[in-house]
């Protein structure tokens, strides 16, 4: 996998939280969230399945969407909308760990390479929250998404691990949990 074109898609949180902010506006209650989210998972979801090409279906783009209406609408319940860093990263565990677990499904490499993809996008969303939450100044405006600083900290924490799981040619690196595990190459 091409790390240097993984990091590229940095530019999708941003872009994709412009264009959620535009024709959804702030997240405050679960419907907007949903909204929102599944328009910046969609942008998200086009700009990782173009680094990732061949590696991902077109089911990326689909589940990132889907993921983050879903997670975005249940971190708006967690944290009641608040704005404050903690809740932020909070709601960014929350729908990482959704958009995680759908784009762990179809990566493939069984249960232990989704597993750690889902672990790895919910602790980089959270941490991508806390660092834009900490930069930013207008949070209470109610954004679907972390900003460019937090992208590039999320983007890079997700692109090692991803690395890591199909290595540099598409070979799966991470050891399989037992020796009938499919989907690991040996």
């Amino acid at each position: 996998m091409s790390l240097y074109r993984w990091l590229l898609t940095f530019l999708g949180f941003p872009l994709g939280g412009w264009l959620a902010a535009v024709l959804v506006g702030p997240v405050h209650d679960p419907a907007a969230a949903a909204a929102a989210g599944a328009i910046a998972g969609a942008v998200i979801g086009l700009a990782q399945w173009w680094a990732l090409r061949s590696r991902a279906g077109w089911r990326w783009p689909v589940v990132t969407a889907s993921g983050m209406a879903a997670g975005s609408a249940l971190a708006v319940v967690a944290t009641g909308a608040a704005t404050t860093p903690g809740a932020l990263a909070l709601g960014g565990l929350v729908s990482g760990f959704v958009v995680g677990a759908g784009q762990g499904l179809t990566l493939g490499g069984g249960p232990r390479a989704a597993a750690v993809w889902t672990l790895a996008v919910g602790l980089a969303w959270g941490a991508g929250w806390f660092v834009t939450a900490n930069v930013i100044v207008d949070a209470e405006r109610g954004y679907a998404v972390f900003g460019a600083s937090g992208a590039v900290v999320a983007t890079m924490l997700t692109g090692l691990v991803l690395r890591r799981i199909l290595g540099p040619a598409g070979k799966r690196v991470v050891p399989p949990a037992s020796a009938t595990e499919p989907g690991f190459a040996r």
